[in-house]
């Protein structure tokens, strides 16, 4: 008896950013304002970080309605509405519920349903880990118009005393629109993880201890010296590999758009990939913070916005943070 074969999905050769969008926190937060808790100052914040503000949300807004923000602007920057979106990508991990995923519900709200919608956790990688997925989502045949966004509401896990991470840290979200294209608009994707050094960036306690008696609420920490070492002298490999296997040299690069972790690692990873002076590098985190997910798209929008970078231009994009997860890829900005 001869076995019925299976009929595949099949999509397009290439895939492409089509639209773009973002929303920041409302409070403009500045460093006075945080250095008191941790016994700091305005100087020593800018000198290790490069930060002078980070942007935070008020409590009647969520990481829902930042997420929100956002994909609608990518999907009228696309052309589209909300009943085009086939599929909806959520990176975040700072939504409060387990279950249902916040996708399912932002799909709803964005008149995308019957979209596919799932979350990913994978911190400040989430964003890149998306484009990989999206972009084979695409190209498969699985979804003709995916909608991706980094969401992050990193204020609700601060303990304000916590001088490892806690004055870096910012609420935002950035969205894309990712489709069919004629012409390759997103490189292969590069990444990874190093569950080894899971301790290296943290929430300080399950939920399951949160809530036993006496339990705390629970925040984010990092080993800083381990992380600035693992991201500035590790994550440059990756974002090479990313350039190579796009079939790029390092001077067909237009715009460089790291996470934005810390302005150090920034510039220690341009110094390490030999980029030409050419290159227009994201430095969203001096006025936006570290907004984990949402900062790649972030950065991103404030270039385009300010006239830096333009559609078309050859972008280089590195997400890398807690698990330890990373992931990058050269893509075609809209």
């Amino acid at each position: 008896m001869t076995r019925p074969v299976l009929t595949q999905a099949t999509g397009p050769a290439h895939s492409r950013i089509l639209g773009l969008g973002a929303a920041r926190g409302e409070h403009v937060v500045t460093n006075d304002d945080v250095a008191g808790p941790i016994d700091s100052s305005d100087e020593w914040i800018r000198q290790r970080t490069g930060i002078v503000t980070r942007r935070r949300s008020g409590p009647d807004t969520d990481v829902l309605d930042l997420a929100e923000a956002a994909a609608r602007d990518a999907i009228a920057d696309a052309g589209l509405t909300g009943a085009d979106i086939d599929a909806v990508i959520l990176s975040t991990v700072t939504y409060f519920h387990q279950t249902p995923a916040g996708s399912a519900v932002l799909a709803d709200r964005l008149g995308a349903t019957p979209a596919a919608a799932y979350d990913i956790s994978a911190a400040c990688a989430g964003y890149t880990y998306g484009i990989g997925q999206a972009d084979a989502l695409v190209r498969s045949g699985n979804a003709r118009n995916v909608l991706v966004i980094g969401a992050e509401k990193m204020s609700d896990f601060i303990d304000p005393t916590d001088r490892s991470i806690s004055f870096l840290l910012g609420d935002g979200a950035g969205a894309v629109v990712i489709g069919p294209s004629d012409t390759p608009g997103i490189g292969p994707t590069v990444w990874g993880s190093d569950g080894s050094m899971a301790q290296s960036i943290r929430q300080t306690a399950s939920w399951k201890d949160a809530f036993e008696e006496g339990g705390a609420w629970p925040t984010l920490r990092q080993e800083g010296p381990t992380v600035f070492k693992w991201a500035a002298w590790q994550m440059a490999p990756v974002a090479e590999k990313a350039i190579a296997a796009a079939g790029l040299t390092a001077d067909d690069i237009d715009v460089f758009v790291p996470h934005q972790a810390n302005m150090r690692i920034i510039d220690q990873m341009i110094k390490q990939l030999k980029l030409p002076e050419k290159v227009v590098v994201g430095r969203d985190i001096a006025d936006t913070g570290n907004t984990s997910a949402a900062s790649i798209p972030l950065a991103i929008e404030r270039l385009k916005r300010e006239g830096q970078a333009s559609t078309g231009d050859l972008a280089l994009q590195i997400g890398f943070g807690a698990g330890l997860v990373y992931a990058a890829q050269v893509v075609v900005l809209p």
